[in-house]
């Protein structure tokens, strides 16, 4: 079976990584560690790259130089069913890094996340074009998202 990883480019910084994200998601392991052995942009016994899982999906992450950054244009998505899922996700994975609109954020390594209530998506694909435009106007306010507020923007009319 064919299956999609993503694989994260780092300048140097992939074990860290790799360690504090299995350590922000729960069920999640690191993996193994592969070092440079004389050849690539690494000096020889760096680290080259590392595995680890979150919540069963593997992840990659590779030192391979400055010469890549992040960008907002690819995030991953953290489904959350309660707002302290929300707050705790928001709270763990901006620490060091930026905090954006809409339930985005990057974290210290500025890799892009979108910490976001399952609600959210049925208060927007509302048949109600009125009530789903009004929770996407309190969401587009919002850096954090807060599900009672999006919930009261959805009733409000």
């Amino acid at each position: 079976m064919n299956k999609i990883i993503p694989f994260l480019w780092f300048n140097g910084r992939a074990e860290e990584a790799m360690k504090f994200y299995t350590a922000v998601f729960p069920k999640s392991k690191p993996g193994k560690i592969t070092r440079y052995k004389g050849v690539g942009p690494g000096p020889k016994g760096s680290v080259m790259s590392a595995t680890f899982q979150l919540r069963g999906q593997k992840f990659i992450a590779l030192n391979g130089g400055p010469q890549l950054k992040f960008s907002p244009a690819i995030s991953f998505f953290v489904l959350c069913k309660t707002q302290r899922e929300i707050d705790y996700f928001w709270k763990k994975l901006s620490a060091g890094g930026k905090k954006l609109n809409c339930g985005w954020l990057q974290d210290k390594f500025g890799v892009s996340w979108q910490v976001v209530p399952n609600v959210l998506w049925q208060l927007l694909h509302s048949p109600d074009a009125a009530k789903s435009n009004r929770v996407m106007e309190a969401m587009m306010r919002m850096n954090k998202l807060d599900i009672k507020k999006l919930k009261a923007a959805a009733v409000r009319g």
